[in-house]
């Protein structure tokens, strides 16, 4: 399940791009094995997601075509102070990551660092008013250890963004029929873990996934712009 549109990173072969806070490695993955081959980078705080994310690449069939230009990097680091020079990369992404930082301006100020001029960056975060909801259904939610620190307006993300010096190109939303699932378990945190209605809406989620029928893409389509779960913007460095 990608947040991201690859597509919309307008990638060329051999470019480096750089999945910050890859977790288990989903966008790492998408990137890898994309049609367009390219250098993916993946690192992540937790050391556990890192070689759940390198242990997957082992599960799948290797990608197609077979480019000497593709290839895939794995780290554990804090994405305050990464182990690369500057302009390493042409692309960034960092996907439902910036509401569990801290300081998301350090963040933002080694991002700015680590992308050529010209470069994208990409990131997600859960969007405004469904996260809202979550944090006044379950006064808990936002204390769960790891758990998200914040909840970005996306004017005011978009501005904290530009100041580093890029320039929003895209936006749009993403997992609608997630928005329902958390406010559930939200609704039944702490009976959340053995709920029966948590689980079936687990299941139809899993099964969503997995077969992605035509009826439940076509619901998300038309339900992303009201409530999806995310909203992704797409940054051009400009400077």
């Amino acid at each position: 399940m990608l947040t991201v549109r690859l597509e919309a990173l307008d990638l060329d072969a051999g470019q480096r791009v750089l999945d910050l806070g890859c977790g288990q490695g989903r966008h790492l993955h998408g990137l890898y094995w994309d049609k367009t081959p390219v250098t993916a980078v993946g690192v992540d705080l937790c050391h556990d997601d890192v070689v759940i994310a390198l242990d997957k690449f082992f599960e799948l069939p290797p990608p197609e075509p077979a480019s000497p230009l593709r290839h895939a990097v794995l780290a554990t680091a804090n994405g305050e102070a990464l182990p690369f020079p500057d302009r390493s990369f042409d692309r960034i992404i960092c996907s439902e990551v910036l509401e569990h930082v801290p300081d998301p301006d350090r963040f933002l100020s080694e991002i700015s660092r680590l992308l050529k001029p010209g470069g994208i960056f990409v990131a997600s975060v859960p969007r405004y008013w469904p996260e809202a909801i979550c944090w006044w259904l379950a006064p808990g939610y936002p204390r769960t250890p790891g758990g998200h620190v914040r909840i970005f307006r996306p004017d005011a993300l978009k501005a904290q963004v530009e100041k580093h010096g890029f320039r929003r190109y895209l936006r749009h939303w993403a997992h609608s029929l997630h928005s329902p699932y958390w406010w559930l378990q939200c609704a039944l945190w702490d009976g959340r873990e053995t709920s029966t209605l948590v689980r079936i809406y687990r299941k139809f989620l899993e099964w969503d996934l997995l077969d992605r029928p035509r009826l439940t893409r076509a619901m998300e389509a038309l339900l992303d712009p009201v409530m999806g779960k995310s909203v992704v913007m797409y940054f051009r460095k400009t400077a």
